[in-house]
């Protein structure tokens, strides 16, 4: 059915945007939350209850906003199943879920974050060990404390929310904590999604596990409708169309926060750009507007502000990735603006190179989008792509063990004491060539033996909250006794984007500004004298600005690297200084990135060594515009857009 609701002289006829089409996937939304009685769980409190105390595994259906991720744990909280110094744990596949969830149920009881209620996610922990009694963390973070107690013998009741998401994490915590649960019966687990094939994991927890092992409870609600507009053909330029959808969206008037999807954070600040230049020419009689970004890259504190209320007389626009798709409730949001479009990563075992892809987003990930706009009233969810395109959209992303490297997965496995990957329950088995290739990597770095079994640093590196090649670095610092500038180089290649560099004349002042850090050797000791800068003039936000530095990005990198310090004394590593060799510096970085080496080619683009790739400098490089003397390089990542672009260069010698 389509319907005709356009004002004259907004987005109607002659636009690529005239049709509202109703959509019953997208109808998707929940009750106000000014009383939480009103959520639909508040309903099911005493059967959920009930078969978490009678059922090993209880399956959760319900919509994002019915309450089950921050309502739920309360209910057993206040149930007792947090008494005797239990721990009741939530996972989610993002921080910025963990981090926002935690605040809010904080409130919700009336603690202190970090007392009752706390969270804990990589590199950042506010929680107690003997007052947390709901712990809200990343499936990551749960995998990690299972080097420490196989177990989990101090948590009484584990939640895994959105599994849908089906991230790498969350399906191994689904086979291993099928496995616990044979030697823990009195562990409750409870499997939440929005969306998700229920029966599907019934009979997987069923398996081997007795016909009452789990347990199906749906949490109906009551929906508001959200009305769907597609575009009449394809959008060329989405991030360009975004904004105009926005801007004549915030022109029409009317109540409720506009929250638009972009792929990467590339395009939400060329979107947040597009729109600061139109605020100037805003009628005088027009609400402000309020823009705010939201991704993975930024601070618990800078993503925390797309949650909070706008002020008094503005419209908050959120320009988020595909984080606030689901875990996470933006209140007050009206009108979204899906592009239709997400980046993920995707391993290529045959070059063995993992690259950022944009790709198109799955049937169910763009209805939960949509449904952002159903939360406290009809809504209006602008699809910037045609009703074909989204037919031809596949119904689910592809589960990220499936296209994912699977070294340091296997490496910690390992060291878990699962050694036989074939008789390990997966909930989807990952690709053969992919584990053989994972196999070969460890072997040649060093970390297992040829019968596969771990080596003693192996089994340290295992236990590094860092990707196997960037741990390896640290330990092989020892040798090249470089562990300072290593230790540096490590926490700045865990953060995104320390330099600001924008478009137009401050992007050329803010280049100028970059270049007193430039190192002619690349990218990673350009890094480092940035970091070095930072420390030396005394962690300043001004002179972060007055140097086309980000004071968040930098801050965060001092935060990670004190923590990263902690593993170099556990594992009596030298802190020493390479006192300014840059040639035992970048021999030290060779020994994580081998498998990253790529050989410069007379037309100026690259050729890796593992798998012959045709590979681009990013613009942000500093060898984006020179060629290095030995012709070699290596390179922290690749992202692919119309062609694979490295990231992050250093030259090296290709005897190293």
């Amino acid at each position: 059915m389509s319907l005709s609701f356009w004002k004259p002289g907004t987005v109607g006829p002659g636009s690529t945007l005239d049709r509202v089409t109703e959509n019953d996937s997208a109808v998707i939304s929940a009750p106000p939350q000014d009383n939480r009685e009103r959520l639909p769980i508040f309903k099911h409190r005493q059967k959920l209850l009930y078969c978490v105390e009678n059922h090993g595994v209880t399956i959760v259906v319900g919509q994002t906003g019915c309450g089950k991720t921050t309502q739920l744990p309360q209910f057993l909280y206040q149930a007792g199943w947090a008494d005797n110094g239990h721990v009741i744990a939530c996972t989610q596949p993002r921080r910025v879920a963990a981090t926002s969830v935690a605040a809010r149920v904080a409130a919700e009881v009336g603690t202190t974050l970090g007392e009752e209620v706390g969270y804990t996610i990589r590199f950042e922990d506010v929680s107690s060990k003997d007052a947390t009694r709901i712990l809200y963390l990343t499936d990551g973070m749960l995998f990690r404390e299972l080097l420490v107690d196989p177990l989990l013998t101090r948590y009484s009741v584990i939640m895994l929310d959105e599994v849908h998401e089906r991230s790498v994490h969350t399906d191994l915590l689904l086979g291993i904590l099928k496995k616990i649960r044979r030697k823990r019966p009195e562990l409750r687990l409870i499997v939440s999604s929005a969306t998700m094939d229920a029966n599907y994991f019934l009979d997987y927890f069923s398996s081997g596990n007795g016909p009452n092992e789990a347990v199906i409870v749906s949490l109906e609600g009551r929906m508001y409708p959200v009305q769907i507009a597609y575009s009449d053909e394809p959008v060329p330029n989405f991030v360009e169309k975004a904004a105009q959808v926005a801007w004549n969206t915030h022109l029409q008037g009317g109540t409720g926060d506009i929250l638009i999807f972009l792929p990467g954070r590339d395009d939400i600040e060329m979107c947040l750009e597009e729109l600061s230049e139109r605020i100037p020419s805003l009628p005088a009689s027009a609400p402000r507007m309020e823009l705010v970004p939201l991704y993975a890259g930024l601070s618990t504190d800078e993503q925390l502000r797309a949650f909070s209320a706008p002020e008094k007389g503005k419209r908050k626009v959120v320009v988020s990735t595909n984080i606030a798709e689901a875990s996470v409730t933006i209140e007050g949001i009206r009108y979204v603006i899906d592009c239709g479009l997400v980046k993920i990563r995707v391993y290529n075992p045959s070059t063995m190179i993992s690259s950022l892809v944009v790709v198109p987003a799955s049937k169910a990930s763009v209805a939960q989008r949509a449904g952002r706009a159903g939360r406290t009233s009809n809504g209006v969810c602008y699809r910037l792509f045609t009703k074909d395109t989204f037919d031809s959209l596949p119904a689910s992303t592809p589960p990220e063990i499936s296209r994912t490297d699977l070294t340091s997965i296997i490496l910690q496995l390992k060291a878990l004491g699962i050694d036989d990957l074939m008789k390990f329950e997966w909930i989807s088995s990952p690709p053969a060539e992919t584990i053989v290739k994972a196999y070969d990597t460890l072997r040649t770095s060093g970390l297992i033996t040829d019968h596969n079994t771990l080596t003693p640093i192996g089994s340290k590196i295992a236990e590094c909250p860092l990707e196997y090649n960037i741990a390896k670095m640290l330990f092989a610092s020892k040798d090249f006794s470089c562990g300072e500038e290593i230790l540096t180089i490590a926490a700045m290649v865990s953060i995104q984007d320390v330099f600001i560099i924008p478009g137009g004349a401050p992007g050329a002042l803010a280049e100028l500004e970059r270049r007193k850090f430039t190192a002619e050797e690349g990218d990673h000791l350009t890094l480092l004298n940035a970091y070095n800068a930072f420390i030396r003039y005394g962690q300043s936000l001004s002179w972060c600005k007055a140097h086309a530095l980000s004071f968040r990005a930098m801050s965060r990198a001092v935060s990670i690297r004190s923590q990263l310090k902690k593993y170099m004394h556990r594992f009596e590593l030298p802190i020493k200084s390479c006192e300014g060799d840059a040639k035992r510096l970048r021999q030290c970085l060779v020994s994580g990135y081998w498998r990253h080496s790529a050989k410069w080619q007379p037309d100026g683009t690259y050729l890796s060594v593992h798998g012959n790739k045709i590979m681009h400098v990013h613009p942000t490089s500093v060898l984006f515009t020179r060629k290095p003397k030995s012709g070699w390089i290596l390179f922290h990542d690749v992202e692919e857009t119309k062609q694979l672009q490295i990231r992050i260069l250093t030259e090296i010698e290709p005897e190293w």
